[in-house]
């Protein structure tokens, strides 16, 4: 079988396993926040915190909530950190600096897990498993209590009540995140991650020295890293890890779990809004971007020109044998598309049109199907633009799902869109202007600068992958890319909960002939159309001047 035909094959069980973990996910999840009992382990939670599980939230309370429980946890984790030197299984290693653990408190708890240090040289058991395997959890939860607020926003009316973020926050720990990982962590362990709190020891010698390795709680870290969208390696070669990631079986596992939720996220908002056929239409438009991007990434790393490309059989630099290309482009379009940031190949290393679609698939904002919540209210954004953009056409005031998109909504979803790019654009900019952060690049060039467009666009965006090549352990990148990663994540939830709010307050408006069908495939299809124009409009010159202008080059 030719390594073409196995990538086709790959990509096709997964989409095969994704169909059907659908429904019953879907349907699963639609039920953990719509029901109105609580479990015992959660009421003891609500009692421990001291929440009212039955009280509901308009938008200011719900995200006081979400910017309280995110910035006690970014501060335990800081500090987590800082005292690792006096904590017990710490493997002997010192406490971490205080730009560093800034940057990395940040990283997890925005779910973008970037990771400015090598995990097995810098962390012990207890950062690992105390501070950021937890904030794995926590971090995912946050997003999915954000997506549903949202999807509340259209299903109710006449209220401005979005439910209740504290328990949003248990219900998606307990009843979604933490029993998936337990089956994950188990069907990892049977492919062959490690799982254990062995110390350091010696492995034999390397090119003259000794090779040391430690071991970890890792399989049960890499389910949780994957399926919450999170991304931080235990290791710093990450899912490239045999450790991590041992075969091609692992492999596909741990992609089926980066798109297990997201994907399965809009048949819940089909639930909750009383049309599946409204799921199915977003739904639509994430899989025709991700199956086209997944397409042109393994059509532009199987390309051979040159010699050592026919005899590799495609662009091999960067990838593990034991995934090959095929293996290794899914993997990263599914990471980068999502807020995932995981990586079993190096992208630093991928065709200079390659390293573009990785970049490109965080730049649309990570929607396709995007990250565990953040994917779906994303995805929701754009769709209100794009309802907005086809009642300019017609002339008429736009709708969606029975709520009228006034100026208030569209200035909310606009200031959404630019908050990012904003990020991303502004910093790279300041970064390729000063003379210091310059001196972090290996590479000079078009990709120099991108591997500095990689890093901001990473951060903003909350993905975590890096373009590598780049020394991002400074004391610029550790503090503008945590303040980059902070901003992206909590500045667009303001407005994703102002307009939850706002939309909740309508009284619904009913159909009329003149009324867009928003659950057809032609509003799936001018959906896709806004996403990459707006994309594109934004960061065109950017793009052209980083992987663009090194794939015509080459």
């Amino acid at each position: 079988m030719s390594p073409q035909a196995a990538g086709v094959l790959q990509l096709t069980a997964l989409i095969a396993a994704l169909a059907l973990a659908y429904r019953p996910l879907g349907d699963h999840m639609a039920k953990v926040y719509s029901s109105e009992k609580h479990y015992a382990p959660e009421k003891w939670i609500y009692k421990a915190i001291g929440a009212d599980p039955a009280a509901e939230m308009r938008w200011p309370a719900y995200l006081r909530g979400v910017l309280a429980f995110s910035a006690v946890s970014v501060l335990f984790l800081y500090l987590l950190q800082r005292m690792q030197g006096s904590l017990p299984g710490s493997l002997g290693f010192s406490s971490i600096d205080p730009d560093q653990a800034f940057n990395t408190a940040a990283s997890f708890v925005a779910n973008t897990n970037w990771q400015s240090y090598y995990g097995e040289q810098a962390m012990g058991h207890v950062v690992q498993t105390g501070g950021l395997a937890v904030q794995n959890f926590l971090s995912a939860a946050v997003g999915m209590a954000v997506a549903v607020a949202l999807v509340r926003g259209f299903a109710r009316s006449r209220t401005g009540e979005l439910g209740n973020f504290w328990t949003d926050l248990v219900r998606g720990t307990v009843r979604i995140l933490l029993p998936i990982s337990v089956i994950g962590a188990l069907v990892l362990v049977a492919c062959g991650a490690i799982q254990n709190f062995s110390g350091i020891h010696q492995v034999g010698q390397f090119m003259g020295g000794t090779q040391e390795w430690n071991g970890g709680a890792v399989a049960s870290q890499e389910a949780i890293k994957e399926l919450g969208t999170n991304g931080g390696g235990y290791f710093n070669a990450n899912s490239a890890h045999p450790f991590e990631n041992p075969n091609p079986l692992s492999n596909l596992f741990e992609i089926f779990l980066i798109l297990l939720i997201p994907f399965a996220l809009t048949r819940t908002f089909g639930r909750m809004v009383g049309s599946l056929r409204q799921g199915y239409a977003i739904l639509g438009a994430m899989a025709v971007i991700w199956i086209g991007f997944t397409a042109l990434m393994m059509w532009t790393e199987f390309a051979h020109r040159g010699p050592a490309f026919e005899i590799a059989g495609g662009a091999m630099e960067g990838k593990e044998t034991r995934f090959g290309i095929a293996g290794s482009s899914i993997f990263a379009v599914a990471t980068t598309l999502t807020s995932t940031g995981a990586v079993n190949s190096f992208h630093s290393s991928y065709t200079g049109f390659g390293g573009g679609i990785t970049m490109l698939g965080m730049q649309l904002g990570e929607i396709a199907p995007g990250g565990v919540g953040s994917g779906l209210y994303g995805m929701l954004i754009m769709a209100v633009i794009a309802v907005f953009l086809a009642g300019l056409m017609v002339g008429r005031t736009p709708e969606y799902l029975g709520k009228k998109i006034g100026t208030r909504q569209i200035k909310l979803a606009a200031c959404y869109i630019l908050v990012t790019p904003a990020l991303v654009l502004g910093f790279t900019a300041v970064a390729m202007a000063l003379p210091t952060p310059t001196d972090s690049m290996t590479n000079s060039g078009a990709h120099g600068f991108s591997e500095i467009l990689y890093a901001y666009t990473s951060g903003a965006n909350n993905n975590g992958s890096a373009f590598a090549g780049l020394n991002a352990d400074t004391q610029w990148f550790n503090t503008t890319i945590g303040i980059a990663m902070l901003l992206g994540r909590f500045v667009p939830m303001v407005f994703v909960l102002a307009l939850a709010g706002s939309l909740a307050e309508q009284k619904p408006v009913p159909d009329t002939s003149g009324t867009l069908r928003t659950d057809r495939p032609l509003y799936a299809g001018l959906l896709v159309g806004t996403i990459l124009i707006i994309t594109g409009l934004t960061y065109f010159p950017a793009l052209a001047l980083g992987p663009l202008a090194e794939g015509l080059a080459s």
